[in-house]
């Protein structure tokens, strides 16, 4: 199964960020975000692509009836604002700073544009980041629109088993070292977090994971 949350597992802030490249890196800044600001709006001009240093991004939008909808957290390492390569010029979601500490590498349409015309292996792997992406989120949506809550959470703990999942040796269970608050999940599998709460009870009754904050035990049975 392809990785439809990171890159190949690779870091692509290694990869892209014009730090990296001698003729971009003395012109370039980094910007800093707090908890809870926008890096863009709905409807800002989409002249820039973004790579996360550290920190955590939620990109979202809101539908007819004002309530939000998040399409994804990103963490360390991603990129966002993608469509702006493609030729968006207003952006149709937000992206908001999840973290006190969130430093974002900003890159200009235009340098992306000279990135990518002048590395083929570069502008290879931005593409195939993007194809991957769209792919995630079609699945997404699949899963919000036709898939009852439960399903959504063990689909979803099964991506994140292939993100960040590894084999226990000493039993076969699956550990997930992952970013993602129990809100975090809330939002991204489309539910209250009591729900989840009941949800995780129930699974953790049912024997079939054990769960806490940066950790989730997903018992051999269930693999």
């Amino acid at each position: 199964m392809n990785s439809l949350w990171f890159f190949e597992d690779t870091n692509l802030f290694k990869v892209l960020c014009p730090h990296k490249f001698k003729a971009y890196k003395k012109d370039h800044d980094f910007d800093a975000y707090k908890k809870k600001d926008y890096i863009y709006f709905t409807e800002d001009s989409a002249n820039k692509v973004y790579l996360i240093e550290k920190g955590k991004v939620k990109i979202g939008y809101y539908s007819e009836q004002g309530e939000e909808v998040v399409k994804a957290i990103l963490s360390k390492g991603q990129l966002f604002g993608e469509k702006a390569i493609l030729g968006e010029s207003k952006r149709d979601e937000f992206a908001q700073s999840l973290d006190n500490s969130t430093s974002i590498c900003p890159i200009g349409v235009e340098t992306m544009h000279e990135l990518m015309r002048d590395n083929q292996t570069f502008s290879f792997k931005v593409y195939k980041f993007i194809g991957l992406k769209f792919k995630k989120l079609e699945r997404r949506l699949q899963l919000l629109m036709f898939k009852d809550t439960k399903t959504r959470l063990l689909e979803f703990l099964d991506e994140l088993c292939t993100d960040y999942g590894y084999d226990c040796p000493n039993t076969g269970d699956h550990i997930i070292k992952h970013p993602y608050t129990q809100k975090d999940i809330a939002s991204l599998i489309g539910t209250s977090r009591p729900t989840l709460n009941i949800l995780i009870n129930e699974l953790k009754e049912g024997e079939v994971l054990d769960f806490n904050r940066h950790e989730i035990r997903l018992y051999k049975k269930m693999a």
